[in-house]
């Protein structure tokens, strides 16, 4: 019987739990059924790889999704500062336009 991709990548992370992707491909596949375990996973990812850009990103809409915007704000800012340092362009200008979209929609609650 094959393994579903949920089950392959919770077999890859008991083999390796300290691979940064596998932990966010993770957070990724849980992201749209149980978002409070894809937060744990991004939140393991912020905190032991946070050179990890692309955690920034999804971490921080998944906090404004859940109500959290204190907590998205500062991902934001620290995937902009992070970004910005390991000269990932791309990702920099994608959390700004992000975080731009947030603060906008901050302004209107």
């Amino acid at each position: 019987m094959a393994l579903s991709r949920l089950e392959q990548l919770l077999q890859f992370w008991q083999e390796d739990p300290n691979d940064p992707f596998t932990l966010y491909a993770l957070a990724t596949e849980y992201r749209s059924t149980d978002p409070a375990q894809a937060l744990f996973y991004y939140e393991k990812l912020l905190t032991e790889h946070p050179g990890y850009v692309g955690t920034y990103y999804h971490a921080a809409k998944l906090y404004a999704e859940r109500g959290q915007p204190a907590q998205a704000e500062e991902t934001f800012r620290k995937g902009l500062e992070v970004s910005q340092q390991a000269g990932q362009r791309n990702a920099h200008r994608e959390l700004q336009a992000a975080y731009r979209e947030f603060l906008d929609e901050q302004e209107d609650l």
